[in-house]
Order: structure tokens, then C-alpha cells, then sequence
């Protein structure tokens, strides 16, 4: 499995910025930050003033995965409900296509997202009129945390690669 995203490379996490509910008057924080070989998505989400999101995106890169079925996410979570996004120059500028994903508290996990999992959203909300993603237009991918709960969250990464057909 090809690696997108490394984690254990010291250039890693600086290429990667956080886009929080602030930007419309909410109180939630998030960011990425580095312990050793991981890039960890941490912070604390907020519902007040109409928030509840907190998200950090990668600088955008053309990724070319049309030969790739998919992603995986090697993390370990806290049990809360987090997404991969990936945007593409297919959709409008703040759409992304998402994927959901909750790995156990306290336990590593390769998760398997399939491109089939993927929806595109805008905003929180299904996308209607989108069309299906097209790998090759990948740019950019970020994670999100938007479960409606107040509080603490923490993701570990170690990589995301991409996911072969078996």
C-alpha cells in the first residue's frame, strides 16, 4: 500500500492548518500536532454559539488515485465520530467529499474507506447535485470532528495510505 500521509516524517504536520467553527462565531478549537512517528488531531468542540466543528486540512497536492480503490487511516481514537474529507476541484469552493469513521477508544485500527463511502457535503449537508468523486482530482484531504458532543477529543495517526484491491 502506497503512503499518502506520513506521519513519522518531521516535514508532516506543519503542512497542515486548522479551519475551525471560530470562522462563524463558534467556540471550538482543533489543530494537528506531532509525538513522535504520529500526527495527533486534538482539541475541544464546542456547541455554543451555533458551532460544533473542529477540522484540520493538509496543504493542497494533486494525489492522482484513479489506480487506487480507496483509503486507509491507521489511528487510534478516543470513540467519538470523526470524517475523512477529500476536495477536489469538482465540487465548490468549502465542499468536500467525506467518509465516516469511529475507531474504538484507546485501540489502533487500519480503516478501510472505500471509495463508494465517500458523500459529498457542503456545510454539514448532503450535497445533492454533486458528481461521484473521481480520484484523480483529489487536491487536498483534512479530518473533522463534528459529532454534536461538547468536550475533549483526541485522534492518533500514524499514516493514511491507499487501499488496494486483495
Amino acid at each position: 500500500m502506497p503512503t499518502l500521509i506520513d506521519f513519522s516524517a518531521g516535514n508532516e504536520v506543519p503542512r497542515w492548518r486548522a479551519i475551525n467553527d471560530t470562522v462563524m462565531g463558534g467556540g471550538s478549537r482543533g489543530a494537528m500536532h506531532a509525538a513522535g512517528a504520529l500526527g495527533i488531531f486534538s482539541g475541544e468542540l464546542s456547541l455554543t454559539n451555533g458551532g460544533g466543528f473542529a477540522s484540520v486540512r493538509r496543504e493542497p497536492e494533486p494525489m492522482r488515485l484513479s489506480r487506487h480503490q480507496g483509503v486507509t487511516v491507521e489511528a487510534r481514537g478516543d470513540g467519538r465520530q470523526y470524517q475523512l474529507r477529500l476536495y477536489s476541484n469538482q465540487l465548490i469552493d468549502g465542499a468536500a467529499y467525506r467518509a465516516v469513521f469511529q475507531p474504538p477508544a484507546g485501540e489502533w485500527q487500519r480503516i478501510a474507506l472505500p471509495w463508494s463511502m465517500f458523500e459529498a457535503v457542503f456545510r454539514g449537508r448532503l450535497f445533492e447535485d454533486a458528481p461521484p468523486l473521481a480520484p484523480d482530482e483529489i487536491q487536498q484531504l483534512g479530518l473533522l470532528i463534528a459529532d454534536r458532543r461538547d468536550g475533549a477529543f483526541r485522534l492518533e495517526v500514524a499514516s493514511i495510505e491507499t487501499l488496494e484491491v486483495s
